[in-house]
């Protein structure tokens, strides 16, 4: 988070339309310059040494405990615990048409011995496939046709520690679509692709589609959004991003030309699908730790996730737990119900995943709980008593924690008038009367009414507040109702887990539940709410959406039953006084 707040070419909030609970930062980062200052990080950082090497195998002690790794040149590395963390490189194979190499990246070799290793020691391994888009020469783009999306002036940052933070200029990302044309050249050439041809069949991921998945699993679309990203500050490259594909080189660039302001465009790499091996997480402890060796940790793509968030979300975990199994201190869980990694992991652990796996906030039942405005509220302090948060940024920390909590005890005691200007212009704003002497707090829980209409009234915070610490009690102020009534609806939920599904139920019809997770339970048809919520591909928030259809439907049959019995009360009324 830090390099990323250094190194951003354009930052935005995706999903702003939508409540503060769904709100995610993203960054485009410069990735020369991420590169450099990551490395620069890692070679500054006390105690840490660097040595690459291929591993090929892992060294046990008589205990089935790691002792080290070994390295295709024979060279031994002894350590009390091992993080294994190989992306797509294990076994990689990249495919560009017909034509494949092995690699586990685009011009680095991969790594081979260590799943053959690994399966030796008895666990189960398989195969999982991605793609990486075309990359297009800026110069060549025809910008005056596309639609400009610049970055956000946004109060908010990756890191809670204002000391990395950079302000710099922003870039500008631009949007095309598909047309016809694009969709005509890609069914023409279907059968020359890796999955469509019938070369490759690992599983993709269904989040982060191909460009030809799209043309097939949406075709009554009639385009597709595709987003031209740079990639630096001083280099020409473009990321077509939304536009991976398995097709072959020489019809890339022609497609890539069907797209409006690209007619012109020279392509500089061309796009390829990766295949690589990976082993299903439900092998490992929820410390990430494996079940058959100890001492031995699994983490990123090898635990069958994609995207940078995840590998590193599962990496923090990992390597903290290596670290405090070296010193003999206990491994670290996080709840589910804690974060989105404590989410992530929970998922992979305990679920049988066979296809790439992203975090997603539909994923999680408790995402009003974990915003990311609250990020460091839920997590510092355990931070701290892990010995992961450093003086200064405790005291940073408790610091802000005074302010907020200051200011919404000022919010709840500081009362207005019916007749003052605020309670005018939060009643103008709002669409809803002050009738009666009320709260600042009461103020600002209204929808519309924001922490600038009290400002603008001079009933801002006495204390220096930062922006995103007042947007954080904003949003605490409003969602207050809405948390109180989903931990209710959290024990609801486990109490009615033991609940019997009907085994006529049209799971496709529920639209609550996400795509996925209809498709799964519609295939196995659990027998009841506990066994559902078990099912690779359907997630805790989704058998809350399952609980309440249920109760729904529960609440019609037996409004149903009643105006039945009515009927039958008034039918035997009647036929009583005509005898």
């Amino acid at each position: 988070g830090k390099v990323a707040d250094r190194t951003y070419l354009q930052r935005r909030v995706l999903n702003r339309s939508k409540g503060p609970a769904v709100w995610a930062l993203r960054a485009q980062t410069d990735k020369k310059e991420y590169a450099e200052d990551m490395r620069r990080v890692l070679e500054t950082t006390e105690n840490l040494f660097l040595r690459e090497a291929m591993v090929t195998d892992v060294i046990l002690g008589s205990n089935d405990n790691v002792e080290g790794v070994k390295t295709f040149f024979g060279m031994e590395f002894r350590a009390p615990a091992v993080v294994l963390t190989t992306g797509t490189f294990m076994n990689g194979q990249i495919w560009v048409g017909r034509q494949s190499m092995p690699a586990g990246r685009a011009g680095e070799a991969p790594s081979t011995g260590l799943t053959e290793a690994l399966q030796g020691l008895g666990f189960e391994a398989d195969r999982l496939k991605t793609g990486t888009p075309p990359r297009v020469d800026a110069t060549t783009i025809d910008f005056s046709r596309l639609e400009a999306q610049p970055g956000e002036e946004l109060p908010r940052w990756f890191s809670f520690d204002p000391e990395g933070r950079v302000e710099r200029e922003q870039m500008c990302c631009h949007l095309t679509r598909t047309t016809e044309a694009t969709h005509k050249i890609i069914r023409d050439n279907l059968h020359e692709t890796p999955t469509y041809g019938g070369w490759v069949d690992a599983k993709g991921p269904r989040y982060c589609p191909s460009i030809e998945d799209k043309i097939v699993r949406f075709a009554d679309k009639p385009s597709h959004q595709i987003f031209l990203e740079p990639e630096g500050r001083t280099c020409p490259e473009i990321y077509v991003q939304g536009f991976s594909t398995g097709l072959p080189e020489n019809i890339q660039l022609p497609l890539l030309r069907t797209l409006p302001g690209l007619e012109e465009v020279k392509m500089l790499r061309p796009a390829y699908a990766v295949e690589y091996d990976f082993f299903p997480a439900m092998q490992c402890a929820s410390s990430l730790q494996t079940h058959k060796i100890s001492g031995l940790f699994f983490s990123g793509q090898l635990n069958g996730t994609t995207g940078y968030e995840e590998a590193g979300a599962q990496g923090l975990l990992a390597g903290l737990n290596a670290a405090r199994t070296a010193k003999g201190l206990d491994l670290v869980v996080l709840p589910r119900e804690g974060s989105y990694m404590g989410t992530l992991i929970d998922d992979l652990v305990t679920k049988d995943l066979r296809e790439p796996y992203r975090v997603l906030t539909s994923r999680s039942e408790h995402r009003l709980l974990l915003r990311a405005d609250n990020a460091d509220a839920r997590l510092t302090p355990l931070g701290r008593e892990l010995g992961l948060v450093c003086d200064r940024r405790w005291q940073l920390f408790q610091e802000k924690q005074q302010r907020v909590e200051g200011e919404k005890k000022r919010l709840q005691s500081v009362r207005v008038s019916e007749n003052s200007d605020l309670a005018k212009m939060a009643a103008e704003v709002s669409k809803q009367i002050v009738s009666k002497p009320t709260t600042l707090e009461s103020i600002l829980r209204r929808p519309h009414v924001h922490y600038n209409v009290l400002e603008e009234n001079e009933l801002g915070a006495d204390a220096e507040l930062t922006a995103e610490e007042k947007e954080h009690i904003e949003t605490d102020v409003k969602y207050a109702g809405f948390i109180s009534r989903e931990n209710r609806m959290m024990k609801k939920t486990a109490q009615k887990h033991k609940r019997e599904l009907p085994s006529d139920l049209d799971y496709m019809n529920i639209s609550t539940m996400r795509m996925e997770a209809r498709e799964r339970l519609t295939k196995f048809k659990p027998k009841n709410i506990g066994q559902a919520s078990r099912i690779a591909g359907v997630s805790p928030a989704d058998v809350t959406a399952l609980v309440i259809h249920l109760s729904i439907e529960d609440r019609k049959q037996s409004m149903a039953a009643a105006q039945s019995d009515k009927e039958r009360s008034r039918n035997k009324v009647a036929l009583t006084e005509k005898s």
